[in-house]
């Protein structure tokens, strides 16, 4: 019979999975749409943009917020560890949202076309840097982190190096796809057209993303490398081409067809599944390669505690996000606005 100080952690770590990944999805798609600002010249179409994800962009932030203060309460040795050896993206990624989200609201009050511009410019640059640090912490914890006793033991630029560069482009650019086929659903016209034609593009670089990193992965660590290979990871990991190809199918058809919400789930898919690879890599294991969740988790009392919390917390969580998106489920055009 499992006690209750190992099932609790798997359970935590399941939240925080899940947390995570509903930020990566939501705040993903109008983080995307942010970067999209780079490809968009006309200023009323930038408006119809911010539109499309102003009902929903800051509650898309509170996964993050779930995600992070999880890991701190839940898992205090892994928040200790993973913070000094991450600081430069983590700081990155905050300064960037603060940045973006000023740019958010500022962008709409400015009087001047210059301020437009700049207030434009920032907004896009704070969500690409977002995505891009997030990309890079991504990259930093499944290379590995140095750990000496119970604290980080390793420099301030550890982190940096070819597989973490190679996974802050690939998140900016699944980003910059959901961004679009968010606005291929939500828009119409010939801003839906272009964001069609950019979604193509972009669905195949982030194909191409995905094998690139996916094969670097189990050469970063042997670990992972026999989860991915040998018996009985390969039975998990076999069908993830076959997914992520039918997922591919799905997309481009969806696209010619003129399906407005197809691409959109078929990236969402792509997500998922590349979640549940970095899952079957690093499990058990909270800081690869050494600290693994029953080590990094706060005492059982604590971790009960705040799950009688997360019970109530996460389902308001989910309804209050459910409502938000049924309400504002319509298209976006030229002549709507939220502020």
């Amino acid at each position: 019979m499992m006690t209750q100080a190992y099932l609790l952690p798997i359970i935590w770590a399941g939240l925080i999975a899940f947390a995570v990944l509903a930020y990566v999805v939501l705040d993903g798609f109008d983080l995307g749409v942010g970067i999209l600002f780079a490809i968009e010249g006309d200023r009323e179409e930038r408006n119809v943009m911010i539109n499309a994800i102003a009902p929903m962009w800051d509650g898309n932030e509170t996964w993050l917020v779930l995600g992070g203060g999880g890991l701190f309460a839940v898992f205090p040795l892994a928040y200790a560890v993973i913070m000094p050896a991450m600081y430069p993206t983590i700081i990155a990624m905050l300064l960037a949202l603060i940045f973006r989200g000023v740019a958010f609201e500022f962008r709409f009050r400015t009087q001047s076309a210059r301020g437009r511009v700049l207030w434009d410019v920032a907004f896009c640059g704070g969500s690409a840097l977002a995505a891009f640090a997030q990309g890079l912490t991504l990259g930093g914890l499944l290379q590995g982190i140095k750990v000496t006793g119970r604290a980080y033991a390793g420099g301030w630029w550890d982190w940096l190096d070819g597989f973490t560069v190679l996974c802050g482009v690939a998140v900016l650019c699944g980003y910059a796809l959901l961004g679009a086929t968010w606005l291929v659903w939500r828009t119409e016209g010939a801003l839906q057209r272009r964001n069609a034609r950019a979604a193509e593009a972009l669905g195949f670089i982030v194909l191409c993303f995905i094998g690139a990193v996916s094969l670097w992965t189990p050469l970063l660590n042997p670990i992972f490398y026999h989860r991915w290979f040998d018996w009985p990871g390969v039975a998990l990991t076999a069908p993830v081409p076959v997914l992520v190809a039918l997922l591919a199918w799905g997309f481009w058809v969806g696209l010619r067809r003129g399906h407005h919400i197809t691409p959109f789930l078929c990236v969402i898919g792509w997500f998922v599944l590349c979640f549940a690879g970095l899952g079957i890599s690093i499990w058990p294991m909270m800081v690869p390669p050494s600290i693994t969740i029953w080590q990094a988790a706060s005492p059982p009392s604590s971790q009960m505690f705040l799950l009688v919390g997360a019970s109530v917390l996460i389902p308001i969580i989910l309804a209050y996000t459910g409502y938000s998106y049924w309400v504002f489920r319509g298209k976006v055009g030229a002549h709507t606005s939220y502020h």
